[in-house]
């Protein structure tokens, strides 16, 4: 039998709002594709990729999170 360590899935709570573990990975992932695409995007101008094309796949990106986890969940 596999033993799985007993945390509280619940991060950081702020009063009736609670953050999760997941939230904050989420959060993480985001922020290092703006860093890194924005990295991409100054160093190889070679790649075609512009400022706006990131933001337009970083918005489709978490659309795409948030209803793909709402559509798993149920």
């Amino acid at each position: 039998m596999l033993v799985h360590p007993q945390f509280d899935p619940v991060a950081l709570q702020l009063g009736p709002v609670a953050i999760h573990w997941y939230g904050l990975m989420y959060l993480l992932a985001f922020l290092q594709v703006i860093l890194l695409g924005r990295w991409c995007i100054k160093h190889r101008p070679w790649s075609g990729w512009t400022a706006a094309m990131l933001d337009d796949v970083l918005f489709y990106g978490v659309l795409g999170t948030i209803v793909g986890g709402r559509l798993g969940y149920v």
